[in-house]
């Protein structure tokens, strides 16, 4: 079998008859040459023709930098929330010429230097804190946005912290406007949740008009039975659950006790998973708009690799409540 060779921009300007220098000029269009539109289409039809790809490796030289988006996931199970976002975003970012690379692990296995330091992305995202050293090095090295979008670091810190808080307010608005007045919060027992757990309580909190009642919720029935038969005997009428799972484990504890939602105890989840039309009573609950909160995001990385503005993100739009029966 003879050895494939990879076509090049030279393959590219012997075919259409112009030099290496203009064959880069058009493809990366590059602002402020007198090229004309006829030799434009010619370069752009020979590159189509020979099926050339410009390679990544010497666009990371040219501009000091790739086109990866690199998204650092910390050690935490993946949601069905969370999995949306993450594909939503990969498409949107695709759209824009953009790779997007989700890498998975804590810090403690791999410093976060030397993930970045291997690809030389455009920009990185991640759902934890940086440190200012890091946050420092990855702007020093021309990383044109960090992000720590459920933390403290980089003005868009707060991209998905507001919806997380947004989506507990949803679910304690629901439940007070229904006329539960005493509140319980079924909280996961993976402390790695918190990183969502805690800002959807917090929202819970703002909107209930009092502190709810909170309470570790394992998936399991015979645990959650537990948690429920407190509730219930501490006045509590209406539950809201860390998400859809943790919701699904209230009403099959409640059914253990022989109780019903919502005449005994109204819960809402958070996630809209597809078991949530299939429970029963089917399972009220609140969703983002993934496809929308992705898009953003995307829209906000190119600003920052164009020098742009970043456009504002309204999480009013993107939350809301999907009613059922069970409360």
């Amino acid at each position: 079998m003879p050895e494939l060779r990879r076509i090049t921009s030279a393959d590219v300007a012997r075919q259409a008859g112009v030099s290496r220098a203009t064959v880069s000029y058009v493809l990366n269009a590059t602002p402020g040459q007198s090229i004309s539109p006829a030799t434009r289409d010619r370069v752009l039809e020979a590159a189509s023709g020979l099926g050339y790809a410009p390679s990544a490796a010497a666009r990371t030289l040219r501009t000091g930098r790739s086109d990866v988006v690199l998204c650092l996931l910390p050690d935490w199970p993946i949601g069905n929330e969370v999995g949306n976002l993450l594909g939503n975003l990969s498409t949107a970012l695709a759209r824009e010429g953009l790779t997007f690379v989700a890498h998975p692990g804590s810090r403690e296995d791999r410093p976060i230097a030397e993930i970045w330091k291997a690809i030389t992305p455009a920009a990185v995202l991640s759902f934890t804190d940086f440190s200012d050293d890091e946050t420092e090095a990855m702007q020093a090295a021309g990383v044109a946005l960090v992000v720590a979008l459920l933390g403290r670091a980089g003005r868009h810190a707060l991209e998905l912290e507001l919806p997380q808080q947004l989506t507990g307010r949803r679910q304690a608005e629901h439940l007070t406007g229904t006329g539960h007045r005493s509140l319980g919060y079924a909280y996961p027992d993976d402390p790695r949740l918190r990183i969502f757990a805690d800002p959807r309580l917090a929202g819970v909190r703002a909107a209930a008009g009092g502190e709810p009642v909170v309470r570790t919720v394992p998936l399991d029935p015979v645990a959650a039975a537990v948690a429920v038969d407190r509730w219930c005997a501490g006045g509590v009428t209406g539950i809201c659950a860390y998400n859809d799972e943790v919701a699904l484990a209230v009403l099959a504890g409640a059914r253990r006790l022989g109780l019903t939602a919502p005449r005994d105890l109204a819960v809402i989840g958070v996630d809209d998973i597809p078991a949530a039309r299939l429970a029963v009573p089917p399972l009220t609950t609140v969703t983002t708009d993934q496809g929308a909160l992705a898009a953003h995001l995307a829209t906000t990385v190119v600003a920052a690799i164009s020098g742009r503005s970043a456009p504002l993100l309204s999480a009013a739009d993107l939350v809301r409540v999907v009613i059922r029966e069970s409360a």
